[in-house]
């Protein structure tokens, strides 16, 4: 048996990486069939969408946390460890069971490998693992499956949950995914199923169109952010936000969140109509369950206050929509400050349609790399970004400790791209 302790067992499946993403759902199929169908013994919710995934896990993940349920949750990418992506009760999967699935799931691997469906991909893997954990030693009350990729084709679409989130759609992983916002929103609205409730946060009416096709065709109750229930931010203070939700049966007033940003509103306000269509039959959650997970909702990475002497945020936008949250955000909640950027990014963004929020803007942007097979050249970003103060560095780990002396009274330092560059940062400023 090759797979012996948890670091080989890790090694194992990263090992798995060059083999890309492989849309489709046969090879999944046949992995989740030889072990007995674990993803047939929990309770589900499927979350997916643009931006917002991992917020919207965190809120219902904390309110159901207060109401007394164990509530395991599949997330992408990691930030910290790798065994946070698989969790119950926000504790990472341990080692040991961890090698336990990797020891289960290996031959078959091998002997799937050499069929004429070929090898399985890393994230293939990793979710198998989930279903296989979640069913066979965790036994949480009720699993939050968040998307990889798309929908339709992702490897997580193999199940039929209680309930359906589309978070938001937006334009990111074009080259995979589709050109337009259509194109996009038919790939997200393939993990609706039938009869099946589906509830989103699509801002474009044509996207949107797309998702209410696929609903009415699949018999699925449908409920948008702006329609069926609404939010509205009634105080932004630095530290907080309050606001208030009207859903289909109730209203919420005065509810707090400590996430920053209105698309956070926006994120949480999914959170409770989903909630409340979950509120039936096997769980019972309070109202009082819920104003208190909401409070206590963080999730890092998502502009989050790594230190406060001088005022540094991580965050993890790395496209067009995530970048005007974060302009909107740092207007909302810092409006006196002024901005020192530390930028890294994967190749296939473009900066200048990124930036185009802060082309105006007297922030000083710092551009860099990171070491990630698909992390973009410095120099590419400092070419492409629109911006008026901006500068190359080649060393970020140098870039940031500059930034630390530099950065005046007044001023804050935000450090944004990809989540892989995100998780290298938050590492380096921990330690």
């Amino acid at each position: 048996m090759k797979v012996k302790n948890v670091d080989e067992a890790i090694a194992w499946i990263h090992s798995l990486l060059p083999f890309g993403i492989k849309p489709g759902l046969k090879r999944m199929e046949w992995l989740l069939e030889r072990l007995g169908n674990p993803e047939n013994k929990q309770r589900f919710v499927h979350i997916g969408g643009t931006n917002g995934k991992g917020s919207t896990v965190s809120y219902l993940r904390h309110i159901f946390q207060e109401a007394g349920y164990s509530v395991g949750t599949f997330t992408s990418p990691y930030i910290e460890l790798f065994q946070e992506r698989i969790s119950v009760n926000g504790q990472p999967i341990q080692d040991e069971a961890l090698l336990e699935c990797c020891q289960r799931l290996y031959p078959l691997v091998e002997e799937l490998k050499h069929s004429e469906l070929g090898s399985p991909t890393e994230f293939e893997v990793i979710t198998t693992i989930a279903f296989d954990y979640f069913a066979n030693t965790a036994n949480p009350d009720i699993v939050l499956l968040e998307v990889g990729l798309g929908g339709r084709l992702d490897s997580t679409n193999v199940i039929t949950p209680l309930l359906s989130i589309i978070t938001s759609i937006g334009n990111d992983h074009m080259h995979i995914l589709g050109n337009s916002l259509e194109e996009i929103a038919g790939e997200k609205a393939g993990i609706i199923k039938h009869e099946v409730p589906i509830i989103g946060a699509c801002h474009s009416d044509s996207a949107w169109n797309v998702i209410r096709s696929k609903a009415i065709e699949q018999r699925a109750p449908l409920y948008r952010l702006g329609e069926e229930f609404i939010s509205e931010v009634n105080t932004v203070k630095e530290d907080a936000q309050q606001f208030s939700v009207k859903t289909v049966k109730s209203n919420y007033d005065q509810l707090m969140i400590q996430m920053k940003g209105r698309h956070q509103v926006d994120n949480a306000t999914l959170a409770i109509q989903a909630v409340e269509l979950l509120n039936k039959g096997p769980f019972m959650i309070s109202e009082t369950a819920l104003r208190k997970g909401l409070a206590k909702t963080t999730w890092i990475g998502r502009f989050e206050t790594v230190r406060t002497e001088p005022l540094t945020v991580l965050d993890g936008a790395h496209n067009k929509e995530g970048w005007e949250a974060l302009y909107m955000t740092l207007q909302n909640h810092y409006p006196s400050k002024e901005y020192r950027f530390l930028v890294a990014s994967t190749k296939e963004k473009d900066m200048s349609v990124l930036l185009s929020p802060f082309k105006d803007s007297h922030a000083h942007f710092t551009f860099t790399s990171f070491d990630f097979f698909r992390a973009a050249k410095a120099e590419e970003l400092f070419e492409q970004a629109p911006v008026k103060r901006k500068q190359v560095a080649s060393n970020w780990k140098e870039a940031i400790d500059r930034e630390m002396v530099l950065c005046g009274d007044g001023e804050m330092i935000v450090i944004v791209g990809s989540l892989y560059f995100i998780s290298e940062v938050r590492h380096y400023l921990k330690n």
